[in-house]
């Protein structure tokens, strides 16, 4: 079984989205094994998102992702990091595919109502950034 972290951004959260993106989770065959809301500092998704430190859009995202409450989540099934990206669809709500999340609820590409880890190198960083050992159930 493979795992992954799973955002619904803020975007999604103040839209009262996250039990319709949740459900389209569990629908595809993903199991949710860890979950909970927070509201990340403008540090603490700047330390998330470092990897993209140098790109032009590092300063609005951090910003944007430290606006409002997000629901993260630790997703788990077989081929789950393929599975969620292709759920959530392009990072262009504009070319996403019909019956993907970002199609559905995104409002542009930085507001484009979720987040997920794109490798199993990324899930191995972002996973522990949210969560303990003890807060994930197997």
């Amino acid at each position: 079984m493979e795992r992954t972290l799973a955002i619904i951004k803020p975007d999604a959260v103040e839209r009262g989205v996250t039990g319709k993106i949740l459900a389209k989770i569990e629908g595809d065959g993903l199991k949710i094994v860890a979950i909970k809301m927070l509201h990340m500092s403008k540090g603490e998704a700047e330390g998330f998102y470092m990897v993209h430190a140098k790109r032009p859009f590092f300063e609005s995202l951090t910003i944007y992702m430290s606006s409002l409450p997000v629901i993260v989540a630790v997703l788990e099934g077989e081929k789950a990091i393929k599975k969620w990206r292709d759920l959530m669809g392009a990072t262009n709500p504009k070319d996403a595919s019909a019956g993907t999340i970002r199609k559905e609820f995104a409002i542009d590409i930085e507001r484009n109502s979720v987040h997920g880890s794109d490798s199993p190198e990324s899930a191995s960083y972002e996973i522990p950034y949210f969560f303990s050992n003890i807060e994930i159930f197997f």
